[in-house]
Formats: C-alpha cells, sequence, structure tokens
C-alpha cells in the first residue's frame, strides 16, 4: 500500500522508499490500519511539505499534521508495540523453514 501511495506523491525531494521503508511502521501507528485515516495523513502531509517548502515527507514534518481523533487515541498504544517490536507493519522477507 505504501509503495503505491509513494509513487503517486508529487514532491521535489520525493525519493524510492521515503514511505514505504523510511516511514513504514510511522503512518501504519498514526492511521490505527485505516485506510481513510492514511490517505488524510498523507495528503496533508504533502500539502505541508509544499506549504513548508520542505517537499518531502518524514517524521518530524508529519508529526505537526493533525489526523482523525479515533487515530490519535490509539497512536500511543500501537507506538509502543512496534518500539518494542510486538507489532510491525513491513512484511516478513523470508520465512524459515522448519524441518
Amino acid at each position: 500500500m505504501l509503495l503505491a501511495l509513494e509513487q503517486r506523491v508529487v514532491l521535489a525531494d520525493k525519493h524510492p522508499g521515503m514511505l514505504a521503508d523510511e516511514l513504514s511502521d510511522y503512518p501504519f501507528a498514526r492511521s490505527t490500519g485505516h485506510i481513510g485515516s492514511l490517505m488524510t495523513l498523507i495528503n496533508r502531509g504533502c500539502q505541508r511539505a509544499v506549504r513548508s517548502s520542505t517537499e518531502r515527507l518524514d517524521r518530524d514534518l508529519l508529526d505537526g499534521v493533525k489526523n482523525d481523533a479515533a487515530s490519535e487515541a490509539a497512536r500511543k498504544e500501537l507506538e509502543a508495540a512496534l518500539r518494542r517490536r510486538r507489532l510491525t507493519s513491513r512484511p516478513q522477507s523470508r520465512r524459515r523453514k522448519v524441518a
């Protein structure tokens, strides 16, 4: 999902991996996995990046973006789980085979 969004972002300083690699857990925590909240966060982030002449999305910029109240309320729990590595938004590249 983040790869598809990243391809559609139109900012002068965007680069491959800006969302999907560098920020993957962050938008998940901010949106609590809801597509509407994610789209709002990315849209408002892009608007702020253009207005501030940053022209890229990063954690500092997105921290200043308001999102819906339900996502913000659940954000702290998700961020704590992500920090403790109990949860991740990144797909596992290889699964270990058990013999």
